[in-house]
């Protein structure tokens, strides 16, 4: 190769790589909620609420800082004076310190569940947005084939009319519907566009970057009824709390007491001892205090620990209670979105299908009116829509229904 020709070459390439390093992202309904885990900016914040709650567990159930204590006094001759050092250090008399870590340990666990809480949350409108780009794509499937279609009829119309074999009204009418539908198209595609827009920022994509959501909808089915809320994090954040809650009331009965305080010190004493002169004295002592638990035995305290340990169990039960409730009310919806498929696979469409077929049979040989195909065409055009727009219900349901169990 020639020196030109590899100039040439690296020309190109060079003028080509910024298309060739575009970025895109692709997605499928099932592999968002691995791509959400991954680069979702809301979520990698939301996890250092667990590096907080280590710092705190790290923190807890130490015991305070010694106090050095010193103290130096002489007279107005300076002839007689005292120096003293000690160090004394406070100690609890309950096992609060050991209830602390205890405390901690569980809002831990709990700071946990709240990160797994989050992912949940932004899954779940993130597949939700999946399912509906999903749908608007079959839809707008649907329309190009109808507007193939009509564009056909259109011509054949326009055909017959030059050859004075048919109504140039008649050719207007279907012109004017492939023209409708083709306006329905573009709308699509601004929801389309829309619906792409919201679901970037919830797979963490940076500006520029293409995305591209591949696949389609599945076929239903039916999940079983079974419902365990404990497997949803925020049912496990609820029971956490409740523990931690308990764990409180047992830590501020615990603080009804002070802590004592115990030392040694060392002095160093010089006086005058009349009429014998000067004396110094070395002193060595231990030091205690103990409080007393007359005014304050944290009665107020121990009562809020109570009644908030109280309102954490009612809360978690009330929290199961929901989550049973909204998966029945996910499945239930789920059911008759599958039934109204069934019937219009089963039933509605074979029947529309047949009618579209007979009326284009009967006009094409003179026996029919062009608005009895456009009806028929219509009619069939809906009934698809609904069954596109049904399938969609039933896995957004799906979806609702898989979240409310918890599942990833």
């Amino acid at each position: 190769m020639s020196k030109f020709h590899l100039i040439t070459l690296s020309a190109c390439v060079l003028m080509a790589h910024p298309l060739l390093a575009e970025p895109s992202v692709i997605v499928t309904l099932e592999s968002v909620g691995g791509r959400i885990r991954a680069q979702n900016p809301d979520l990698a914040a939301a996890r250092l609420r667990i590096q907080e709650a280590v710092g705190r567990m790290n923190q807890s159930g130490r015991l305070s800082n010694p106090d050095l204590e010193t103290s130096f006094e002489h007279n107005s001759a300076f002839r007689e004076g005292r120096f003293e050092v000690g160090l004394s250090q406070r100690f609890p008399v309950t096992d609060r310190l050991r209830l602390e870590k205890g405390v901690t340990a569980t809002e831990l666990r709990s700071a946990e569940a709240e990160v797994r809480e989050v992912e949940r949350l932004i899954a779940a409108g993130a597949k939700e947005s999946v399912v509906k780009v999903l749908a608007n794509r079959q839809r707008r499937a649907l329309l190009d084939e109808q507007v193939a279609i009509s564009k056909q009829f259109a011509d054949f119309l326009s055909e017959s009319a030059a050859k004075g074999e048919g109504s140039v009204i008649d050719a207007g009418q279907a012109k004017l519907e492939a023209t409708s539908i083709a306006m329905e198209i573009r709308q699509l595609d601004a929801e389309q566009t829309a619906l792409v827009g919201g679901l970037k920022p919830l797979l963490g994509m940076r500006p520029g970057e293409s995305l591209t959501v591949s696949g389609k909808l599945p076929e239903t089915k039916l999940p079983t009824a079974e419902a365990n809320p404990a497997r949803r994090p925020d049912f496990q954040v609820a029971k956490l709390e409740a523990d931690a809650a308990a764990q409180g009331v047992a830590l501020e009965q615990a603080r009804r007491y002070d802590d004592v305080e115990g030392g040694f010190f060392a002095a160093a004493e010089r006086s005058e001892d009349a009429p014998n002169g000067y004396e110094n004295e070395a002193i060595i002592g231990l030091r205690f205090k103990i409080a007393l638990p007359f005014w304050n035995k944290n009665e107020g305290n121990i009562q809020e620990a109570q009644a908030k340990r109280e309102r954490k169990e009612k809360e978690a039960v009330a929290l199961d209670r929901n989550i049973r409730l909204e998966a029945e009310g996910a499945r239930a919806e789920m059911i008759q979105w599958a039934k109204l498929i069934n019937e219009i696979n089963d039933t509605l469409m074979p029947l529309a299908e047949e009618q579209t077929t007979l009326a284009e049979k009967t006009y094409r040989t003179g026996q029919g009116e062009i608005q009895s195909v456009l009806r028929a065409r219509q009619k069939r055009l809906q009934l698809a829509g609904a069954k596109i727009d049904a399938l969609r219900e039933f896995h957004l349901a799906r979806v609702r229904h898989e979240t409310a169990l918890g599942n990833p």
